[in-house]
């Protein structure tokens, strides 16, 4: 699936599957969402995708994409995402839940101090959400009304696969179980293409799908899910206003009055809450950006940022027990970037949107190694 062509027929198929395929929970969302994910993240510095991804690596993103969702809507009780019978709930979501409730603590939302705060019960978590997921979202997610088409990827197991072979592969012997995930010709490249397209599909269907199980209207159900202000951004104001020497980071104007903590690369393009992804902001150049993409000067501003108080950011990390991935965050921004068309619109400042200058942004992520 080459080119806009190939890209628009593989929108087809994701959409045929997602709207036809038989599943009782939202793990289909969920499964489709993390390969999307992983797709931008592992996006080389020149720009290639991934051919494979493994179901270690699917296991983890999942556990991240659920971990919101397994806290009480409302403070009341958590959403319920599937089970065969009314009031059962999804596996993976009782077993994040349990995760939460027994290790979590005063951790909160934040998924990065709950992974460190018990590494083998983190760990078993993750071996039971591959588990699951090789049981079964990963073999029918490509099967619609005419069977299954793999369309998206190919995988070396089939319904005789044993929890027994999997736990073997986990405890070492990796000869037992092929974990790899081997995308179609064209498929990761189709899927950076459709990001800014399917992903909003998607909350869009995941949320409906959780509001019929639970009675529920969607009005208010998508931002629950899937919003940014799930996480607290508070506690790194003040350590970033530092880093910015007390400036705007878009408009360079000293910072007075309200300020926020943006997103550089939009969370409705990546729901990336690592530090080297925040910078500060007036409110006003924060709402005028809102989900654009920065103009190429913001982006070689930020890039320099993150290079030359790398060692700076790494401490904050530390000293706030934050996560930070700057690997993660600048193969997303150049899986985003790259996509894009010369010329294609960008925010500059205020209600100002300029052309992309396509080869300066790759200079500047390119220098981000």
């Amino acid at each position: 699936m080459k080119g806009e062509g190939g890209a628009l027929a593989l929108a087809e198929k994701v959409l045929a599957i997602l709207e036809l395929g038989s599943f009782s929970a939202t793990y289909k969302y969920a499964l489709f969402t993390a390969i999307l994910d992983l797709c931008i993240e592992k996006t080389s510095a020149g720009g290639v995708p991934p051919s494979v991804i493994t179901t270690a690596e699917l296991a983890r993103k999942v556990v991240e994409l659920y971990w919101p969702h397994a806290t009480p809507f409302d403070g009341k009780v958590v959403l319920r995402q599937g089970g065969v019978r009314a009031g059962n709930q999804a596996e993976i979501v009782r077993a994040i839940e349990t995760f939460r409730t027994r290790h979590a603590g005063a951790s909160g939302d934040l998924l990065h101090r709950a992974r460190t705060a018990n590494p083998p019960a983190w760990q078993a978590l993750l071996d039971q959400v591959e588990w699951k997921l090789v049981e079964m979202p990963i073999p029918r997610l490509q099967v619609s009304g005419g069977g299954e088409d793999r369309f998206l990827y190919e995988y070396g197991w089939n319904q005789e696969v044993t929890r027994g072979r999997v736990a073997a592969y986990q405890h070492g012997e990796r000869d037992a179980f092929d974990n790899r995930l081997l995308l179609r010709p064209g498929v990761a490249e189709g899927l950076l293409r459709l990001n800014g397209i399917l992903r909003p599909i998607l909350r869009r269907e995941w949320a409906s799908m959780v509001a019929a199980m639970n009675g529920l209207p969607e009005s208010r159900l998508e931002e629950f899910l899937f919003g940014a202000s799930r996480i607290p951004l508070d506690e790194v104001r003040g350590p970033l206003r530092e880093l910015q020497a007390g400036r705007c980071f878009y408009c360079d104007d000293a910072l007075r009055g309200a300020t926020e903590v943006d997103h550089f690369i939009p969370w409705a393009r990546h729901p990336d809450n690592g530090l080297d992804n925040l910078v500060v902001a007036h409110d006003r150049c924060n709402n005028r950006k809102r989900d654009f993409l920065a103009a190429a000067g913001h982006v070689e501003r930020w890039a320099e940022r993150n290079v030359t108080l790398a060692g700076q950011l790494g401490e904050a990390a530390v000293a706030l027990d934050w996560e930070r991935q700057p690997a993660r965050s600048r193969a997303v921004a150049i899986a985003t970037y790259s996509r894009l068309e010369e010329g294609a619109k960008v925010w500059m400042e205020g209600t100002t949107l300029v052309g992309l200058e396509k080869g300066r942004v790759v200079s500047a992520l390119e220098g981000w190694g």
